[in-house]
């Protein structure tokens, strides 16, 4: 009997870990989003995945590195263009390659 109790403590300890932590909460929101969702993906485990994914918090870091990403892209597309502007301006100045290889 006494191990029984041991055990019983045991997992009271944790449930009440959990219920402190927030994960009690969270999974019973996502669960519960899953069952009022009207059409019922076709995978339970992946739509468990991506919504728990999303309601954890963001960390400032991550942000912060998704703001020098999305800033990363702009210059990228900005150089891009440029080069491209570049190449064009450069192709009048110079003969086309057929020419340069018949001199």
């Amino acid at each position: 009997m006494a191990h029984y109790k041991a055990a019983d403590s045991k997992r009271e300890q944790f449930r009440r870990y959990l219920e402190k932590s927030g994960v009690l909460d969270t999974l019973t929101k996502v669960l519960v989003a899953l069952y009022e969702e009207p059409e019922k993906p076709s995978s339970a485990l992946d739509f468990l995945k991506h919504h728990l994914g999303a309601s954890a918090p963001e960390n400032p870091e991550i942000e912060a590195l998704r703001l020098e990403v999305a800033e990363m892209k702009e210059k990228y597309e900005a150089v891009l263009e440029e080069n491209k502007n570049l190449k064009s301006k450069l192709a009048q100045y110079e003969p086309p390659q057929e020419e340069k290889r018949g001199e």
